[in-house]
């Protein structure tokens, strides 16, 4: 169905471009939220998906930076991983995450990469009143989301990470990865026991139906915890819902998503917002 004239958003020889980089892209939403503020704002500047099988990606990363109009790219599934053995220099938190999700040209003509899907999380509970700063946090999932949340909420100064993981050996890598750039950390391996933390995450895929177990037993979070979740299918999933019910404050997992804007934004020097106007702006009905 063809948009009315009106929504267009002009694009000139002049305009900056965001590359939203995977395959497929049919489920992207980026363009959605990124490109009405941009209109909104008067930016010059666009996102624009670009479907990149696994096979072309190496040599698409390096060309879509030859463009001198190349403000960043936000790199998506499947190339996360991959992405970090293309960059010249990269942030720790893609180091110990061991994915990166935001690419951009320096000033020295090299490749540089972070990811920002902790820096969203942490974002996200620090606005909501929760400082991260000397406290006990147990991470629920220690794959791509809740490496990169544990790195920034090392970067943010707890004091404690707790790591589980089904699979012991994805949890104890990840520890040594945090301990090589945070020594002073203290890091466990753990299990999912949420008693006597300051901030439970939930890393997992689970919740995401209604038949998913909870990922860890409720009764045992203190009405102090904050409570988060990384799970976008909806706002307040099960394991939420039940954090709510016993007065623990909450943060969804589209909040993640929406904190992180600001920071990529940044991160390409481009006029940044909040995610209040973004979530305002966005058109993903």
């Amino acid at each position: 169905m063809r948009a009315p004239p009106e929504s267009h958003q002009m694009i000139n020889g002049l305009t900056r471009v965001i590359a939203h980089i995977g395959y497929p892209t049919q489920t992207f939403k980026s363009p959605m939220i990124y490109n009405p503020y941009f209109k909104h704002s008067g930016i010059n500047a666009v996102v624009v998906p670009f479907a990149c099988e696994a096979n072309n990606y190496p040599v698409f990363l390096r060309a879509i930076f030859g463009n001198r109009n190349t403000a960043g790219a936000l790199i998506t599934m499947p190339h996360k991983v991959a992405t970090t053995e293309l960059l010249d220099s990269h942030s720790a938190t893609v180091e110990i995450a061991g994915s990166c999700n935001a690419v951009r040209l320096g000033a020295d003509g090299q490749l540089e990469g972070d990811m920002f899907d902790g820096e969203g999380f942490v974002r996200g509970i620090r606005r909501k009143g929760f400082a991260p700063q000397g406290k006990a946090a147990l991470i629920i999932g220690s794959g791509g989301v809740g490496s990169a949340i544990a790195a920034s909420l090392a970067a943010a100064g707890v004091a404690k990470l707790a790591l589980f993981d089904t699979c012991l050996n994805v949890a104890e890598k990840l520890a040594g990865r945090l301990l090589r750039h945070y020594p002073e950390l203290t890091v466990e391996i753990s299990n999912n026991d949420a008693a006597g933390f300051d901030l439970i995450v939930n890393a997992t895929p689970l919740g995401m139906y209604e038949t998913d177990p909870l990922p860890t037993d409720v009764s045992r979070i203190a009405p102090e915890t904050f409570v988060g979740e990384v799970v976008l299918k909806e706002e307040m999933t099960p394991f939420l819902r039940s954090a709510a019910a016993r007065g623990c404050r909450v943060q969804v997992g589209t909040d993640m998503l929406f904190e992180q804007i600001p920071a990529y934004l940044e991160y390409f020097g481009l006029p940044t917002t909040t995610p209040e106007n973004l979530r305002q702006l966005a058109e993903l009905d």
